[in-house]
């Protein structure tokens, strides 16, 4: 029975996903409205697919299994949103299941984008759960801000526990406190400001040897997969101390590192559209295996990490302003060496290492692609990048880098307006999900847990005590729903950005003086807002605006495949799918 089930989802896996693919593509040209019907058709696909790859027997079985589920699902489902139209609440509109998540995977971003254009707050549910979705910048504000407290991670918690840990991006309370606080030292510093620059500028001119290296022998490169490298090898010495070399690519452990964190992030971000998680983790069968296996790579990498840099603390006496973040964590795990142990430090190092390392290189990729495709913004931002360096003509790489000072990089406001509004249409996270949290009251009874997909009873002592909420908009929320905003369908709404909110321009950040001008951050969510607002974020734009600069001053990029339109891999950051593949010559 055992093996009979790990073929049968091993198999499904594969084909589930194959046949996803197809039907997006022409499911997708009609977007449909969630009915009961659809969630029965959806479940009549599924066991037709598995009648095809397993033996009539078993398949008699597993019918009969899976109906009787199918039957207790439906009852649930006419049980507990059936008397919800009954009522007089405000309640978002239902726009769909979270199956059609599932089918949808591939282009998701575009899916959630076509709902929000109908509706600017709307559900997808299943049968004992429910998701809100919103694009409203009030919203957004009073979840981020406003009434903060209510909202955290929540049940979300546990699908991304297997990566991310107890690291900043995946828990509240404490835990998030302590770590924020932490973390805000270290970023207010201007010693690491200082440091970090110099890293910056270092790691461009790497950059541009690279690039140079290949461009030489007329061979095509990936940028998306150079930038994650510097920006990784950026991260680890900025952060830890360390020099990785990942863009050098000679450390074979550290390239094994990079793809197994890509590959995880992948897998983790579609357990939230995959209702069968938990049986492929509990089997270890499936992308769970996979999960499994990286998840190994990445720990042993990072477990060496901190062995390392404690052995050097050790034997060297470093210097207070030449600390590091993972020094200053360290040095805490000393003070309290039973709740920061090497697990909780690894969690920490993941953490920021996603933070450091797929959002500016991921929105990197992305707007020189931007670039590439508008002509015209590319010519001004050159214009610019000469004007504010006033660099000489055939000046090398470590001499323009050494330009890129604090005042030079403030005077490139158009450089800096491009990367923001490739962030509007591509944000490098591009739907931050939170839950409604709920508050223990001790006292007997059960208390009932909302989970991703199902509802978890457990007897104890002690009773759940929620207030449901009012968005601004009217919208009601229940207790234990998840509730998300989207950066990135946010960026095409006509009614947050105007009719040309699809358009690439720079010009709508910067005032009648060429002056850059920002915009609510509850309106442009790239760095989120209010208490969980991005650290790093002017570290961001340096990195992003020094290793831009330099590039485009001493290359020009083509395209390997003019035709081809970038597609986006759907997972927590906003990679390009494939990459970025480019030839790269010198400008005259």
């Amino acid at each position: 029975m055992y093996s009979c089930c790990t073929s049968l989802m091993q198999n499904s896996d594969t084909h589930l996903k194959n046949i996803s693919e197809k039907l997006s593509k022409e499911i997708y040209k009609d977007r449909p409205q969630f009915t009961m019907g659809s969630l029965l058709l959806s479940s009549a696909v599924i066991l037709l697919l598995i009648s095809l790859f397993v033996s009539t027997p078993f398949v008699l079985l597993l019918l009969g299994a899976l109906t009787s589920v199918l039957v207790i699902f439906v009852a649930l489902f006419l049980f507990l949103h059936v008397p919800e139209l009954k009522s007089k609440a405000k309640r978002p509109p239902i726009a769909g299941s979270m199956l059609h998540q599932l089918l949808y995977f591939n282009t998701l971003s575009d899916y959630q984008t076509s709902l929000a254009k109908k509706h600017r707050t709307y559900r997808l549910i299943m049968p004992l759960h429910s998701e809100i979705y919103t694009t409203d910048p009030a919203n957004v504000e009073y979840i981020l801000k406003t009434n903060f407290p209510n909202y955290g991670r929540g049940a979300h918690i546990e699908i991304m526990r297997d990566l991310f840990g107890d690291g900043i991006f995946a828990v509240d309370g404490e835990k998030w406190r302590h770590q924020r606080k932490l973390a805000s030292y270290e970023f207010s510093t201007r010693v690491l400001r200082e440091y970090s620059t110099a890293v910056f500028r270092d790691n461009a001119a790497k950059l541009v040897a690279k690039v140079s290296t290949i461009a030489v022998a007329n061979g095509a490169m990936d940028l998306q997969d150079l930038f994650m490298k510097s920006a990784l090898d950026s991260i680890f010495k900025v952060g830890f101390g360390v020099e990785l070399n990942a863009l050098s690519g000679s450390d074979e452990f550290a390239n094994r590192f990079t793809k197994a964190f890509d590959d995880s992030n992948f897998i983790v971000f579609r357990r939230y559209v995959d209702m069968f998680w938990k049986v492929k983790r509990f089997f270890n069968i499936g992308l769970e295996a996979a999960l499994k296996r990286n998840v190994k790579i990445i720990d042993d990498f990072i477990f060496d990490l901190i062995r390392c840099k404690r052995e050097q603390m050790e034997n060297e006496k470093l210097v207070r302003e030449k600390e590091d973040i993972l020094s200053r964590f360290l040095m805490e795990s000393k003070r309290d060496p039973e709740n920061m142990n090497d697990q909780y430090l690894r969690d920490i190092i993941l953490n920021f290492m996603i933070a450091g390392k797929d959002t500016s290189a991921g929105t990197l990729t992305w707007f020189f692609y931007m670039l590439h495709k508008h002509p015209l913004v590319q010519d001004k931002v050159i214009h610019e990048i000469r004007d504010a360096t006033q660099a000489k003509d055939n000046i090398c790489a470590k001499e323009l880098s050494r330009l890129m000072t604090d005042d030079v990089l403030d005077r490139m406001h158009y450089i800096h307006a491009a990367i923001t509004e490739t962030l509007r249409l591509y944000p490098a996270v591009p739907t931050v999900i939170f839950s409604v949290k709920a508050h223990l009251v001790h006292g007997e009874g059960i208390s009932v847990i909302h989970i991703h997909s199902f509802v978890v009873i457990l007897m104890q002592d002690g009773k759940i005590s929620v207030e449901d909420d009012v968005l601004p908009d009217g919208v009601e929320v229940k207790k234990g729903e998840g509730i998300s905003y989207m950066a990135y369908a946010m960026g095409r709404m006509t009614y947050i950005w105007g009719e040309d909110a699809v358009e690439y321009r720079p010009e709508r950040w910067l005032d009648e003086d060429g002056i850059f001008r920002p915009e609510s951050p509850f309106q442009f969510t790239a760095f989120q807002a209010g208490p969980r607002i991005c650290l790093g974020k002017e570290f961001a734009y340096r990195q992003m605006k020094i290793m831009a600069a330099v590039l485009l001053y001493l290359f020009k990029f083509r395209l390997v495949d003019e035709r081809k339109e970038a597609t986006y891999r759907t997972m927590f950051t906003l990679h390009m799918a494939d990459g970025l593949h480019v030839y790269a010559f010198p400008r005259t």
